[in-house]
């Protein structure tokens, strides 16, 4: 909590007037005599109550400064600034030889863009919509002769109010430095959210990432928005209004603040500008916003690599010790042929070996992120090896897998680990149909020939991915409700995808669909 800041500036021509306005708001015990000062100022303002009366205790003790014109003002509110202590307050006359008050206002907004303005003056010769067109909206406006009440209601509201938005201001400055996780993150951004709604009048809002294929992720939201909204609707509102990514714009009812990827929306529930305030605060509060969501992102990574890391010293203990038992496996099975076995199932037992070998070998190198080394492999080969490997999974049988592939295309790659991506990918889609109890589970593995490239789609008729991972489902550690998943399969097809100069991605189409292209 800090201290309130209750400095207010007058600026009028009128001596009378200031001094007047600063006795209402600070009453000095040298004014004796009420009677006699009251009857002199409402023959002045022609007032019907008292101008001046004695403080109450619910009364602020407010800071008064005065200025003669407009320009004494400007460098009183620029030296303010400059040590540090603005106004929070300025009461401004209209009519002032040389510098008018509105010209004064729009000077002082150069400097200072927080402070509340009150223009107090006895000519409505300026309309309200055209001092908010050039002073902008955090504006007041009262008429002359006024009474000491209104005074001190307008100056302890005007306050009030600038000390909230103060508060709620350096509330969402700290947010970047909190070091939360994204769920605490969330919750906390969901409260200043609804604290924001509220001073912009609103009870719909919602805060995302835009992508740059221009999807729309949720992060959260506050109301019922999502269903009352068309989140395409609003995202080609953004296009056709060109929206730069450093803007906060508002287009009829609806507001939006674009920084970075981020976007937060909100539906006002009346059709009107919103306030210079307003609009900085909504801005300052996604900028923080994505920068506490991108801290919050780094560091999950941070600990997703801490777990990568000793889980591969744990990995590297294993292969130490298992190295030696899975070499003595085809020591045995040479043994075997010699006294004359021959059949599949030795055959069988050095190819398990060897995958087995494979499997810690790739696993070690997705840790350590080690470069492939590239030969021309037989798509179709490797696919069918992946379909062996997955054979040997409880239940596989149950599963109808149908292979399209051309047998003579070729890609540059590392046999071993493209057979990994593929075992992954239909072990996954196995376990998610059995998981499930799918109706007639099938499995359909495709391929697309083009110029320069191979499409290669994996696809079953399961549930598809959970939309809470699908953005993040390539990630390590990243897993749904699956018996048997250490969260790692699919982070280890995207790395070795990745390092064969192609893409994956993943999306829901009658059940999961992965799409891999790669060059050929």
């Amino acid at each position: 909590m800090n201290e309130v800041n209750t400095s207010i500036l007058i600026i009028d021509d009128e001596e009378m007037v200031r001094d007047n306005i600063a006795d209402i708001l600070m009453p000095q015990s040298s004014f004796e005599d009420f009677d006699s000062m009251n009857d002199a100022l409402n023959v002045l303002f022609e007032a019907p109550k008292p101008l001046l009366t004695t403080r109450t205790p619910n009364i602020p003790v407010f800071s008064v400064q005065k200025a003669a014109n407009g320009m004494e003002g400007v460098k009183k509110v620029k030296e303010a600034i400059e040590q540090g202590n603005p106004f929070a307050v300025i009461f401004l006359d209209m009519r002032m030889p040389g510098m008018s008050g509105l010209e004064t206002a729009i000077e002082i907004r150069k400097h200072d863009v927080k402070v509340e303005i009150i223009f107090i003056t006895a000519y409505s010769d300026r309309s309200i919509d055209e001092i908010v067109e050039q002073a902008g909206q955090n504006v007041g406006y009262h008429c002359k002769p006024y009474a000491p009440e209104e005074i001190i209601q307008i100056a302890t509201k005007a306050v009030t109010d600038y000390n909230k938005l103060r508060n709620l201001e350096k509330l969402i400055e700290s947010i970047s430095t909190i070091g939360l996780n994204k769920h605490q993150l969330n919750s906390l951004l969901k409260n200043i959210l609804d604290q924001l709604a509220g001073f912009v009048d609103t009870d719909l809002a919602l805060i995302g990432k835009l992508h740059d294929d221009d999807s729309y992720e949720k992060i959260l939201s506050i109301g019922t928005l999502d269903d009352q909204v068309n989140i395409d609707e609003l995202i080609s509102r953004i296009k056709a209004k060109n929206v730069k990514r450093d803007e906060v714009i508002q287009i009829d009812e609806l507001f939006l603040a674009h920084i970075d990827n981020y976007t937060v929306f909100a539906v006002l529930k009346k059709q009107e500008k919103l306030k210079v305030e307003k609009m900085y605060l909504l801005k300052l509060f996604i900028q923080n916003a994505a920068q506490a969501i991108r801290n919050a992102e780094l560091n999950e990574k941070l600990i997703q690599n801490e777990k990568l890391s000793a889980v591969g010293q744990v990995i590297g203990m294993v292969m130490h010790d298992l190295r030696s038992p899975i070499k003595n496996i085809t020591v045995l099975t040479e043994l075997m042929r010699k006294d004359g076995v021959e059949n599949q199932w030795v055959d069988f037992i050095d190819q398990c070996a060897a995958q087995a070998s494979e499997i810690f070998d790739d696993f070690l190198d997705f840790i350590r992120n080690t470069p492939v080394v590239k030969t021309p492999v037989c798509l179709h080969k490797i696919i069918t090896n992946a379909l062996q490997v997955t054979e040997t999974r409880a239940g596989a049988e149950q599963v109808t897998i149908t292979v399209n592939i051309d047998k003579d295309v070729k890609v540059p790659g590392d046999e071993s680990k493209l057979r990994r991506v593929f075992s992954n990918l239909i072990t996954n889609a196995v376990d998610a149909l059995l998981d499930n109890n799918v109706s007639e589970p099938h499995i359909t593995i495709n391929t697309h020939v083009k110029e320069t490239e191979i499409e290669i789609n994996v696809q079953d008729n399961g549930p598809g991915i959970p939309s809470e991972i699908q953005r993040t489902l390539f990630e390590p550690f990243v897993t749904k409700k699956k018996q048997h998943g250490t969260g790692l399969g699919l982070a280890i097809v995207k790395q070795y995808i990745t390092a064969h100069g192609g893409s994956i991605a993943v999306e829901n189409n009658g059940g999961a669909l992965f799409t891999i292209v790669l060059p050929l």
